[in-house]
């Protein structure tokens, strides 16, 4: 499917009735206990004394790229002169998913299939819950991670308190977790595989979102397209309670939602997803190579897709590589491996050949970030500011070649990542470079997350707090 160093793709078939699976409810005064035999993760009860967490606060980075429209931007913060790392913990495996901050702690998901609480000032454990054993690599048809545990970046609902992730443990399936904050304690689990699912053809790269006491899970498949996947968005109400529901990308095999960025969702509650090649190459549009909207009971609304989406099926040149871009006045901004732009409107996505405007922009990759009516998209050319309006138009600003990563915006300061393993503070107008450090190697999708004066950064054997000053 791609030509990556670190990723996937997903997808097939029509919307699907919600499944009939019963989930498992752990009480929340009740300690976590050993899951069933099907779903074989398991607890370590953390040594140290639960953390006194706050209750959520603005300045904490919840969710993937920090809000539901993925715009990872915070205002009013210092732009550094210098970048310097504070500290390094080491953890029980690859960190692919962003850091979050939930009541001023740092929550990181791990490929070991742990989730931990580190002291922001420190890096100093608070608490580990282990969810289970990873998946081999050996035991996959295909795949680029290995071993294969926590990818998708998780989300923390402050209505419940619950942190949600899901683990791809031994079996293999995928198990989806809601964790105390406080004290790491699992307070839900259930299968997140719906049915229909061949969990081991499929892999949860993108991340998770929450709206309106739902968990959105997007699923894709192993990097090299083996076996029969599809791409998939399932739901789960926070309490664990009720069916799974889900929706299936009608095409007959691929079609895989796996953009790190996962779902965007509107104010509405209405989901905007990115969609990869899928098989059909002969016939009618199967809803591949695409943009979709998806009501918040995931029943398909409306759809793009480029003229050419048959002969991007064919040559793995799709849309499903970069997170949509919720953009002011209702547009939406898509790229993907192609290398052309597309401004849509998100209340008409236009179906076949819809779009308000198309240039060459870039081949995307990752999760983009939005300060006003200006994106930053990440590109294997290099990071490309990209200026919308007047209108619905959009052109070109300036590209930091060589710096390729997802990028976050605090200030006036755009923060990405280069393939090196360097942690790049770059102006806002010019995207010169304000400072530079080194945190060490990381996957390709590795985006940052601010808080206060740190940047945090998951590496491929822990983490990184870097101090902006």
């Amino acid at each position: 499917m791609c030509l990556l160093v670190l990723m996937i793709a997903g997808c097939n078939a029509a919307p699907t009735p919600a499944s009939t699976q019963t989930p498992s409810i752990v009480p929340p005064t009740a300690a976590p206990t050993a899951l069933s035999a099907t779903l074989p993760p398991r607890v370590v009860t953390p040594s140290a004394a639960p953390a006194t967490i706050a209750p959520s606060t603005a300045a904490d980075w919840t969710t993937y790229h920090r809000d539901n429209t993925r715009t990872s931007y915070v205002p009013n913060l210092a732009d550094p002169q210098r970048l310097a790392v504070a500290w390094n913990t080491a953890l029980d495996g690859a960190v692919y998913a962003e850091p979050l901050v939930v009541g001023g702690h740092l929550i990181v998901a791990t490929e070991g299939d742990s989730i931990y609480s580190l002291d922001a000032s420190t890096g100093k454990m608070e608490w580990r819950t282990n969810i289970g054993e990873p998946v081999s690599r050996a035991a996959l048809e295909c795949g680029n991670i290995d071993p294969l545990g926590i990818t998708g970046t998780p989300v923390y609902d402050s209505a419940t308190g619950l942190l949600f992730a899901v683990a791809e443990v031994t079996g293999p399936a995928h198990v989806l977790i809601g964790l105390d904050a406080r004290s790491g304690q699992v307070r839900v689990r259930r299968s997140a595989d719906p049915d229909g699912m061949e969990p081991a053809a499929h892999q949860q790269r993108a991340a998770l979102a929450l709206s309106q006491g739902m968990v959105y899970i997007a699923f894709g498949g192993l990097y090299g397209d083996c076996g029969n996947y599809h791409g998939w968005v399932v739901a789960s109400r926070t309490d664990g309670s009720g069916p799974l529901l889900a929706y299936q990308v009608p095409t007959g095999r691929e079609g895989g939602i796996w953009a790190a960025a996962g779902p965007s969702v509107d104010a509405a509650g209405r989901l905007f997803v990115s969609v990869g090649n899928g098989s059909e190459v002969t016939g009618g549009w199967d809803h591949s190579d695409s943009v979709l909207r998806l009501s918040p009971a995931l029943k398909l609304e409306d759809g793009f897709a480029p003229n050419q989406w048959r002969q991007d099926n064919l040559t793995d040149a799709d849309l499903g590589s970069l997170g949509p871009v919720l953009l002011p006045d209702g547009l939406i901004f898509i790229a993907g491996k192609a290398g052309t732009g597309y401004l849509l409107r998100a209340e008409a996505l236009g179906g076949i050949g819809g779009q308000v405007q198309e240039k060459p922009v870039c081949h995307a990759y990752g999760g983009a970030a939005v300060v006003g009516s200006t994106l930053f998209v990440p590109c294997n050319e290099g990071l490309q500011q990209i200026q919308v309006g007047p209108g619905a138009s959009f052109a070109l600003g300036w590209r930091a070649t060589g710096v390729h990563g997802s990028p976050v915006v605090g200030g006036r300061t755009v923060y990405s990542l280069d393939r090196n393993g360097t942690l790049h503070a770059l102006d806002i107008e010019t995207g010169k470079a304000r400072a530079t450090v080194q945190v060490g190697a990381t996957s390709r999708f590795a985006t940052p997350t601010l808080f206060g004066d740190r940047v945090f950064i998951g590496t491929m054997n822990g983490v990184v707090a870097v101090t902006a000053s």
